[in-house]
């Protein structure tokens, strides 16, 4: 949409960040907009134009990202508010992930909003303990974000203010040791099977294929597929890394009908407008594709990913190469797939069949 007829605005409707768009009502122009952007609407109060906000919106219009912590912001007393810029900005110099950016923010924003006009550079570390204390006892957090809570705040504190033991003598919460939730190969093939769409058929496929993470998968562009070699690149997966993986020989005919089907230009999967594909849509189609299949287990699309590591295990891959390709820093994160495979406990028979 790069017409000049068209002008952006960024704001508020029923409670939802949506984008204005203003135009000079004329019929080709009406036309050209529900040509580019077919889930745009009329509000009736407002006499104008809007779709939802959103980054692959905000491409496809050229308006600048979203700025993480933004709306935080606004809640946040004027003392407290050059701690969160001062955070905001180191994040981004050590180019954490958009998403850290975010948890670390929101995290770090709770303590700056319950502070008021107290400024957080006067906490000490035994302030500290009562604070998180507090979120356990009144706001009831459990351990996960309490991990994090404590990461963001630390952040502050070690390395934006640089007091280096500040968070020598905290406790941490224990974390539940819960293993990886899998679906068996039936199940898998029931999936598969339930999704007749040819590209969200494909997305799944590739997803337990590959062992991927929901957030690798998107990121799949046409150039990162190397069919001679069969295998595919995974360009800056967690943590950064670069890693290949193989190109599962079975779905190599699949994916030919999908690339001449729908035609990608850029990303393997695409979007509306040939922006990338959302996470949040990969996990609609895993959800659907589950009810579709009538499998009922309680599990998220990266089943898919723990589904392949294990099988992989069961099949008889090594451990190390299982690591490799999951794209794991440590052994210790792969081994926890050792503790749901069946490979060694199908050998394994219980004193109760030996009775007579």
């Amino acid at each position: 949409m790069n017409n000049p007829a068209f002008s952006y605005s960024v704001g508020m409707h029923y409670g939802k960040t949506v984008i204005w768009i203003s135009f000079p009502y004329q019929p080709d122009l009406l036309k050209e907009l529900k040509s580019h952007l077919p889930a745009a609407k009329w509000s009736r109060t407002h006499k104008a134009w809007y779709i939802s906000d959103s980054t692959n919106v905000r491409q496809l219009l050229g308006i600048a990202p979203k700025v993480p912590g933004e709306r935080m912001l606004e809640k946040i007393h004027a003392v407290n508010r050059a701690a969160f810029q001062k955070t905001l900005n180191e994040l981004k110099l050590k180019a954490y992930s958009t998403n850290t950016i975010t948890v670390y923010l929101s995290e770090f924003s709770q303590l700056l909003i319950l502070l008021k006009n107290n400024p957080v550079d006067a906490l000490t570390p035994e302030r500290l303990k009562d604070y998180f204390l507090y979120c356990v006892e009144k706001e009831k957090i459990k351990e996960r974000q309490l991990n994090s809570r404590i990461n963001a705040i630390k952040f502050y504190f070690e390395q934006v203010l640089h007091r280096k033991r500040m968070f020598f003598d905290i406790p941490r919460p224990k974390r539940p040791l819960s293993l990886p939730k899998v679906l068996n190969k039936r199940e898998l093939k029931k999936i598969f099977e339930s999704t007749d769409n040819l590209k969200h058929k494909v997305m799944l496929r590739l997803c337990y294929g590959m062992g991927l993470r929901v957030s690798e998968v998107v990121n799949v562009k046409i150039e990162h597929i190397d069919s001679i070699r069969m295998s595919v690149l995974i360009a800056m997966g967690k943590g950064k890394k670069d890693r290949y993986v193989p190109l599962p020989d079975s779905i190599l005919e699949e994916l030919r009908e999908y690339y001449k089907v729908y035609k990608p230009k850029i990303w393997l999967f695409e979007g509306q407008h040939g922006s990338q594909y959302s996470i949040r849509s990969v996990q609609s189609v895993f959800k659907k594709a589950m009810e579709n299949a009538g499998v009922h287990k309680t599990i998220g699309i990266h089943g898919l990913r723990h589904s392949y590591a294990t099988h992989l295990l069961e099949g008889g891959a090594d451990i190390r190469f299982i690591q490799e390709l999951l794209g794991h820093n440590s052994i210790k994160t792969t081994q926890i797939y050792t503790q749901v495979s069946d490979r060694s406990k199908a050998r394994v028979k219980s004193p109760l069949d030996s009775l007579e």
